[in-house]
């Protein structure tokens, strides 16, 4: 049997991965509701979420929404939707074209005519931050109003924390990157074309409750698991009134609850993963009557904000998105989401709620001239993938323990619909826990794994 410990999005699709090869299996959720950090709630007429506030259509997720019966359920934003970025409490528009980009106010003339150096500039390093690599490549001035705060922006992290071999290297391999940053761009036409962005009609937590609901009974709610320990032939997953014996367990739950439940069991293991770093973040919903189209903005570098980026739920589902039956939904109209804190400014999140509504408010009328109301606040943590992320190199796991989650391999929804998939098919999560497992690779690391 495996013990999935955590009904986030990873545990719920490692789920109905075993499912469907007929393998037996156990979900274990804390919480009274599947999902893990993405959450959805109503608010005074508008619909909130307050983990992802999209997804992008690729083939796996498409797939996935319609082997569930998602489809009319789907929401697609416009497919023109622009980003901005925030420099000098003013939105410049980032197209997704080099043309677009060339003629963007983003950054100066200089600095646009720098990223053309690009192709002649040395590969990554894997021991170089993520902000020299950037810049090395592109220029500062790119890098501070364009490139570090979108990739900063996913982790709430300063670019100058991060490694390129830590992070940013899987992202670079998936890209098919090994030089160049331009020239594969320019390959494929001098345009970005991403899969469109895309939600449900009820919110981002319709998946994980439609995958929690294919797994009938082998979905447990509020369930925590207390400990794991050795049992004969694997492991003992301890809840608070039985233990379950299960050949396997996978741990995809965050960093910290996932030491504590190492601890006994791989205390060194457990101490590494420990020590990574989680950036606080608050989410705050705004309503605001504006005439803004995009995807949302991200704060320049440069501006050392509180507020990091805000997503345009309005121009993406409310009055742009469209259901397969055309139709946009009311409950986003005037809804827009903002993030503050990060590494930089994290002791913002210690504030009141009234106050960060405030704050969030004071920031999108500096950046966009229009007034908005708080709607209700949200607190979260990111895992960092700064350079706490090297206590992850050469971790070494007792046989039959495995993880899966945003913290130890690739995050994002498609990041994990792709873990589950291939841990369901790996050899060796169906072999006998006393079995000797050999080197296995994940994308943050090789790691090995010793018998328990």
């Amino acid at each position: 049997m495996i013990a999935i410990v955590g009904g986030g999005i990873t545990g719920l699709a490692l789920g109905r991965e075993l499912a469907l090869r007929n393998r037996e299996f156990v979900v274990l959720e804390a919480a009274d509701e599947p999902g893990g950090v993405i959450r959805s709630e109503r608010k005074d007429g508008l619909l909130l979420d307050w983990g992802p506030q999209r997804a992008r259509l690729s083939d796996l997720f498409g797939g996935l929404t319609h082997d569930l019966g998602l489809g009319d359920q789907l929401l697609l934003a416009p497919p023109d939707l622009d980003f901005f970025i925030c420099r000098d409490a003013r939105l410049r528009r980032v197209p997704l074209s080099l043309g677009g980009f060339l003629a963007s106010d983003a950054v100066s003339w200089r600095g646009r005519l720098r990223t053309l150096l690009e192709p002649f500039t040395a590969g990554p390093r894997d021991d170089e931050s993520v902000a020299g690599f950037f810049t090395r490549k592109l220029g500062r001035e790119v890098y501070e109003h364009v490139v570090g705060p979108l990739y900063g922006g996913l982790y709430g992290s300063d670019p100058k924390d991060m490694v390129v071999g830590l992070s940013l290297g899987r992202l670079l391999r998936a890209m098919g990157t090994r030089r160049s940053l331009l020239r594969p761009f320019l390959s494929r036409g001098g345009r970005l074309r991403p899969p469109p962005a895309c939600s449900f009609a009820d919110g981002m937590q319709t998946l994980p409750f439609a995958l929690a609901g294919t797994l009938g009974d082998r979905i447990r709610l509020s369930t925590p698991v207390r400990a794991i320990e050795p049992g004969r032939g694997g492991w003992n997953v301890v809840l608070d009134s039985e233990s379950l014996a299960a050949e396997h367990v996978v741990v995809t739950v965050p960093a910290r609850a996932a030491a504590t439940l190492l601890g006994q069991v791989a205390p060194e293991a457990a101490s590494r993963i420990a020590s990574l770093r989680y950036n606080p973040l608050a989410v705050v919903g705004l309503r605001s009557e504006t005439s803004l189209r995009g995807l949302g903005f991200q704060m320049s570098l440069a501006e050392s904000r509180p507020l990091r980026g805000v997503t345009f739920n309005h121009s993406l589902f409310g009055a742009g998105g469209t259901t397969p039956r055309g139709r946009g939904r009311a409950d986003r109209t005037g809804l827009y989401a903002a993030y503050l804190g990060g590494s930089t400014h994290g002791r913002a999140v210690g504030s009141d709620d009234h106050s960060l509504g405030e704050l969030a408010a004071a920031e999108f009328h500096r950046c966009t001239g229009f007034e908005a109301q708080p709607v209700a606040v949200a607190r979260q943590s990111m895992p960092a993938w700064d350079r706490s992320w090297s206590a992850l190199e050469g971790l070494r796991l007792p046989t039959g323990i495995h993880l899966a989650a945003n913290w130890e391999s690739r995050p994002g929804l498609a990041g994990r619909l792709a873990q589950a998939r291939s841990l369901a098919a790996d050899p060796d999560l169906h072999r006998a826990a006393g079995a000797i497992a050999p080197l296995v690779r994940s994308d943050a690391s090789r790691r090995s794994q010793i018998p328990p």
